[in-house]
């Protein structure tokens, strides 16, 4: 804040930021504000309807994908514990408290304001923000970073132009705590400016000053001067406001940013501390938005404004809804943004600063950008204003690897999926990059949907099999040629019911991160079908509107809400697996036709579908597997009725199939296909109690809810109990099954696999 969760909120308050919104398909609808104007406003007025006119996402921010900034200011100069030095030298008990103490006094006598001023520490060394550049002897060459970040593959690139603190990088007229008057002399947004923009890149300015007055300083002592009181935040409220609205429109004067990012306490209820309300006052916020926007046109740029997506300040309509330090689960509309750092431990340099390899931050790049997303990465100079040589390794990295495939990366969009494979990465904010393996690809595609890009996380040997380019779920047959991105020529490929398998070179013709297989079309690519469920479409041939069905009934009110009016469906494919009803009158009456495999066109059925019920196959065999620990529900074999069920690693056995079999009113048998016996609720009525299995009698207890809570994540429900099937958390294979009542926890959350 950007900010780890140790020094800004609490980890209650972390753990809550990061469960919220995760795996949506958009981003949540308290957040989207007031419907955008069909037009924008040729002068922004500061109103919602008005701003709300503005395009969030330009196209170049959208082809952009990565950009850099950096954490670097008076906050650097202890280079110990955070970029929140400067909050926690104040919190009794915290290590800057302790750190501080020892090295410089008591902070009540000894305040932040001298790291800005210079001072001696106990040992009577000078301690001041005051880099030098290598112009004037000093090791400070901003020319160079913005060569280095050129290199990368950054396309915008820019400063934190002020921190929680309160000290503003440029030559402010409204505070006189600016990098101008006091450190080092030098108007750095400026620098900085001029360097980036030199490199063709465009600028990004963050400013975190919403905070400074909403409890960054909350441990600091009263301070009777008028200047201190400005610099931690203790002005009144309203001159607050006013101040935050001034200090970003010199922002925008002097720098005219292609980005502004801003970070959280623009409207952000409970993540203060012990000042409130944790927000700017809404007309400032609406008054700065309207002259960015209109200051934009002036200058015949298309800017970006961006916000913490658990932030209520501003909305999706105008603005971009940014991640820290993770990302969506899922694809997510619309076009939305994510922070993160080459540090695992800090924002801004400090001693013994950990890092993040170049393949965990350049796998969560490929992520993101699979998901609908761009990656702002952040690094960390030393108080000198070098970049280490650690962090310079990582920036050469991804210079090398979007050298080599950028093609796949920029100016794509995301697909009709993310990706697959067992790795799962974001699921929220605060969560730490993954590497991939070599079977978990991601998918983008160019802006003509004439080339589908599959990344494979590692290198999978003789073969990439790319199972959600099966022959159950897409038709290839227009597809020209394969070809792994920087090696010449095709390779050869065959699919079948399973994937699709390219063959590769009998040698590993490079090393990387990862390697790109790009599949290039005769025509647009092709529809992909649904993993699970069904999928109808509006038009014959899998065109037109089309609606995602998860197992469950559909009326035609239902289906209309999807987008789908009555006797409008012309074709549909349901899953492998999976089975559709069309009904041809409401809430599933008259006699119903039944789909099995896609059905492009449904002009050869006598009965238009009015309403639909989609459901599982009950001649096929599923694998269910839990979320959390990745085992396999397992009957057992040929077990005497009564048994428990148990939890197992995922392999062939028939002990680990089941059928599920409507019952005909929403209720499912799960029937196990080595025993034929079925899941039974009977006698599991307390929490944590196992389920068996029995003979098939009739009984409630014997009957389960299956539903889809989004993204194919299913909770199976006991119809005589409700309660739920629980995993059990992470434990090991062999445990017993058990039940538990649905608190929405990933324990309780299974997946579907067709056999």
């Amino acid at each position: 804040m950007s900010s780890s969760p140790e020094n800004s909120l609490s980890r209650r308050q972390f753990t809550a930021l990061a469960a919220g919104g995760l795996a949506a398909t958009a981003l949540p609808t308290a957040l989207a504000g007031p419907a955008a104007a069909a037009g924008r406003p040729e002068r922004y007025q500061p109103t919602w309807p008005s701003v709300d006119g503005h395009p969030p996402a330009p196209e170049w921010f959208q082809d952009a994908k990565f950009g850099i900034y950096w954490h670097w200011g008076a906050f650097t100069t202890p280079e110990f514990g955070s970029e929140w030095y400067g909050r926690n030298m104040y919190s009794p008990g915290s290590a800057e408290n302790a750190h501080h103490k020892a090295i410089y006094g008591d902070p009540r006598v000894w305040g932040y304001d001298r790291f800005i001023d210079g001072g001696a520490d106990l040992a009577g060394n000078h301690v001041q923000f005051a880099p030098e550049l290598v112009s004037q002897g000093g090791q400070f060459d901003p020319e160079d970073w913005a060569r280095t970040i050129k290199a990368s593959g950054a396309r915008f690139a820019g400063p934190v132009a002020e921190h929680h603190d309160g000290y503003s990088m440029w030559d402010s007229k409204v505070n006189e705590w600016n990098s101008v008057d006091r450190g080092p002399g030098l108007n750095l947004l400026d620098l900085f400016a001029e360097a980036v923009r030199g490199q063709g890149l465009k600028l990004l300015v963050a400013m975190h000053h919403a905070f400074n007055y909403n409890g960054f300083y909350d441990f600091a002592p009263p301070q009777s001067d008028p200047s201190l009181r400005k610099l931690y935040g203790q002005l009144p409220r309203a001159d607050e406001d006013q101040l935050w609205l001034a200090k970003l429109k010199e922002v925008v004067d002097r720098a005219r940013p292609d980005v502004l990012w801003q970070d959280f306490s623009l409207d952000a209820p409970g993540y203060c501390f012990n000042s409130g309300p944790c927000a700017v006052g809404e007309q400032q916020r609406l008054e700065f938005l309207a002259y960015y926007y209109n200051r934009a046109q002036e200058w015949g740029r298309e800017v970006v404004a961006t916000y913490k997506v658990f932030d209520h300040g501003f909305t999706t309509a105008g603005e971009v809804a940014d991640y820290e330090r993770g990302g969506p689960a899922d694809i997510v509309t619309p076009y939305w943004l994510t922070d993160d750092a080459i540090s695992s431990s800090s924002w801004s340099y400090t001693q013994g600063i950990g890092y993040y390899s170049s393949t965990q931050m350049i796998h969560g790049l490929i992520d993101r950008v699979s998901k609908g997303g761009t990656m702002l990465l952040n690094i960390s100079p030393t108080l000198e204003g070098t970049i280490p040589a650690e962090q310079r390794a990582v920036l050469a990295d991804f210079g090398a690897y979007l050298g080599r495939v950028g093609e796949s990366i920029y100016s794509t969009r995301s697909w009709d999926v993310y990706g697959e494979g067992p790795t799962k990465m974001g699921g929220g904010s605060f969560v730490a990059p993954k590497v991939g393996t070599a079977t978990d690809f991601r998918f983008t595609r160019d802006k003509a949907r004439r080339v589908l890009y599959a990344t494979v996380l590692a290198w999978p040997g003789a073969t990439a099999d790319v199972t959600t380019l099966s022959s159950r779920r897409i038709d290839l047959s227009t597809l020209k040629c394969v070809e792994l991105l920087g090696t010449q020529g095709s390779l050869t490929y065959t699919q079948d019911h399973r994937a699709l398998h390219v063959t590769l070179p009998p040698a590993k013709p490079f090393e990387s991160q990862a390697y790109v297989l790009k599949l290039t079309f005769a025509g647009q690519i092709p529809v992909l079908g649904p993993e699970s469920g069904a999928t109808a479409f509006a038009d014959r041939n899998y065109r037109g509107a089309s609606a995602a069905l998860s197992v469950g009934g559909y009326s035609s009110a239902q289906l209309q809400a999807k987008g789908l009016a009555p006797k409008s469906i012309s074709a549909l494919w349901p899953a492998d697996g999976y089975l559709a009803l069309g009904y041809p009158g409401d809430n599933f009456t008259g006699t119903p036709s039944t789909f099995v495999s896609a059905t492009p066109d449904l002009r050869g059925f006598d009965n238009a579908i009015v309403s639909m019920r989609v459901s599982f196959d009950p001649a096929r065999w599923f694998r269910i597997v839990n979320v959390t620990n990745g085992l396999a529900m397992d009957g057992g074999g040929s077990v005497p009725a009564g048994s428990k069920l148990k939890i197992w690693t995922p392999d062939d056995s028939t002990n680990l199939q089941f059928a599920a079999a409507d019952t005909g009113d929403g209720f499912f048998l799960l029937t196990n296909r080595t025993n034929g016996l079925v899941v039974d609720g009977a006698g599991a009525t307390a929490e944590g109690a196992n389920p068996v299995q029995t003979a098939y009698t009739g009984a409630a207890s014997q009957q389960w809810s299956i539903t889809d809570t989004g993204n194919n994540l299913y909770v199976i429900a006991n119809r005589a109990t409700g309660l739920v099937l629980d995993g059990g958390g992470s434990v090991p294979s062999g445990s017993p099954l058990k039940q538990w009542p649905d608190d929405g926890s990933p324990n309780l959350r299974w997946q579907f696999f067709v056999v």
